[in-house]
């Protein structure tokens, strides 16, 4: 027979509610009690109020989670995988937190166990040392939520590339990494679908170095010239050589940066001039500046990225070589002229060919590029002016290029511009400048 008491209270033996009912509203415990459930015993229809009950003992080793249930993890000796429940229910919670703020040394990765992270088919991969995350179940459509401050949009291994490398400036949502020198850029988180997964870039190479001639040396021609169109990292305007380029993506590993070297001037006879040196990140090599021909005295080819100029009526140098797609320079113009007075050609630059010179007119250097990839628009790439007899003036550059000399040394190529350097005038003492040398400029979105 099924017994049945009726009661509105249950009171312990100080007379205090330990159960009461009122108007369908049920309380257990008086204020102050400690509610436990018996070694063994479960509840269910109470539902969670967003919290978990905390495994005090670190883990160290990859685990399977328990829904309900909080994680300390300690990746002090190597990174370790939380993998969520699988067949989860709405509501489902689990909690991990960064026991010994390791997490950026040695990462913490929460496997998916085939359902989605915030909407996405991504296992997540945090690297943020002392970070706590929080995630429920909602429904098949988003899946796990991360609920934490800070990382509430994490959906993937790293919603954005995380790279070290140069120097990092910022610019808005975007960090700039600027090699002048030679250097690794690293990435050690490469982004995904819903952040970032590739860099723009500009790479320039040195510039060649300027001649000297009887009558009128060549201007060194400019760094080879290659960019993106900027299309991934946003707000900023690149040169239209970078026109329809897109960006490189990257993967987790070092990226050796090359950053040529602008070429040496030469003087009448010798010594000769020099070209300048490649500049290289991952797939993109912009080859060096061509020398300036210094007339029956050239020392070889002043083809290059963009050609150098002729001295003393030979031809200007061949651009784009060796030969990519867009163009990474131009030729460089002729030399001529009536003896005993002749005209340098000017350097080939970035956007345009260098001038032929003659008796008369010195060749200009030919003009190089704009771009803003580093927030600040500056030229880039213009090729060095062709030299010539006092008192006419040397040829002009523009965009990084030395002006030549007329009847003096030329003008050295700017510093990180890979100008060509200017042509010496017909004083055979008088040197051909040095070439600028060359940069190379990574940009991403970072947030």
């Amino acid at each position: 027979m099924t017994s049945t008491i009726k009661v509105n209270n249950v009171q312990n033996q100080c007379g205090q509610n330990i159960i009461n009912e009122n108007s369908n509203t049920i309380t257990i415990g008086a204020s102050g009690d400690t509610i436990t459930l018996a070694c063994g015993a479960s509840q269910t229809g109470f539902g969670r109020t967003g919290t978990v009950d905390w495994d005090t003992t670190a883990k160290t080793a990859s685990f399977t989670a328990v829904s309900g249930n909080g994680y300390f993890v300690n990746t002090t000796s190597g990174a370790v995988t939380m993998t969520l429940p699988t067949s989860p229910s709405a509501g489902d919670i689990v909690a991990v937190a960064d026991y010994a703020n390791t997490f950026a040394t040695n990462n913490l990765t929460v496997a998916r166990n085939g359902s989605l992270i915030n909407g996405v088919a991504f296992d997540y991969e945090n690297s943020t040392n002392g970070i706590s995350l929080t995630f429920v179940y909602v429904d098949g459509t988003r899946g796990w939520k991360n609920v934490n401050d800070g990382t509430t949009d994490a959906t993937g291994l790293s919603d954005f590339i995380v790279a070290t490398g140069g120097t990092v400036t910022t610019c808005g949502d975007y960090k700039i990494h600027t090699f002048t020198g030679p250097g690794t850029f690293t990435v050690s988180q490469a982004g995904n679908p819903c952040g970032s997964t590739t860099v723009d870039y500009l790479v320039v190479a040195g510039g060649g170095g300027g001649a000297n001639s009887n009558g009128g040396g060549g201007g060194g021609g400019a760094g080879g010239y290659r960019e993106s169109s900027g299309a991934a990292s946003g707000c900023y305007s690149a040169s239209p050589l970078g026109s329809g380029v897109s960006a490189l993506p990257v993967s987790v590993t070092g990226y050796p940066v090359t950053v040529g070297a602008g070429g040496t001037g030469g003087k009448y006879n010798t010594p000769p001039a020099t070209a300048g040196s490649n500049s290289i990140f991952s797939t993109i090599t912009s080859a060096g500046g061509g020398l300036a021909a210094q007339g029956n005295c050239s020392p070889g080819p002043q083809d290059g990225g963009s050609g150098g100029g002729g001295s003393y009526n030979t031809p200007g140098g061949t651009g784009n070589t060796p030969p990519v797609s867009p163009p990474q320079g131009n030729n460089g113009g002729n030399g001529n002229g009536t003896a005993p007075v002749y005209g340098g050609g000017g350097g080939g630059g970035a956007s345009a060919a260098g001038t032929n010179g003659s008796s008369t007119v010195r060749g200009n250097g030919g003009a190089g590029t704009t771009s803003s990839i580093n927030a600040t628009p500056i030229g880039r790439a213009g090729g060095g002016g062709g030299g010539g007899f006092a008192p006419s003036p040397g040829g002009s550059a523009s965009d990084g290029g030395g002006a030549g000399g007329g009847g003096a040394p030329g003008t050295v190529g700017t510093i990180n511009t890979g100008g060509g350097g200017g042509g010496a005038g017909s004083t055979g003492a008088d040197p051909g400048a040095t070439g600028g040398s060359g940069i190379v400029i990574i940009r991403y979105k970072y947030q």
